[in-house]
Parts: C-alpha cells; structure tokens; sequence
C-alpha cells in the first residue's frame, strides 16, 4: 500500500494578540469618585445635624435619598476604577 505524503505545511497557528496595553483612567476620575463619597456622607450628616432642615429644606426627610444617591454613585464609580 502507498504512503500519504507528508504534509509541507505547519498546522495553522493564529496571529498574536494585540495588546493595547493596560487602560487608565482619566486624572479626574479618583477625585470625582471620592469627592462623591465624602459630599454625600457630608449630605447626610448636615441633614441629621439640621433635622432635615438643609441642605435643601424643601426636600425634607428626601435629604438623606440624595445623600446616599451620591454615595452610592461613587462607589458605582469604583468598578470603573483601575
């Protein structure tokens, strides 16, 4: 019985990938994260000091939602962080 010829050519072998190299964030984007965290931990102790009367004393006991909606954005800041 023949042989089958030897295959010439080496098996295929995909092109490296690219890298880009490690991204980095912007120079504004670590003050902007914690300047969230303390204005709405600052937010919050105002407007227990104040008994809802500031910041805003139109917004009432919705003082302490916007404060902890501040919070709460720079922390959803950190899983961006890198």
């Amino acid at each position: 019985m023949p042989e089958s010829r030897s295959r010439k050519k080496a098996a295929y072998t995909p092109p490296p990938a690219k890298s880009a190299g490690p991204k980095v964030n912007p120079p504004w984007f670590v003050p902007v994260m914690l300047g969230l965290m303390v204005l709405g931990l600052v937010w919050i102790v105002v407007t227990y000091l104040s008994q809802s009367q500031y910041p805003i004393p139109a917004l009432g006991r919705w003082n302490l939602a916007v404060g902890g909606a501040l919070i709460i954005a720079g922390f959803g800041m950190t899983t961006r962080w890198r």
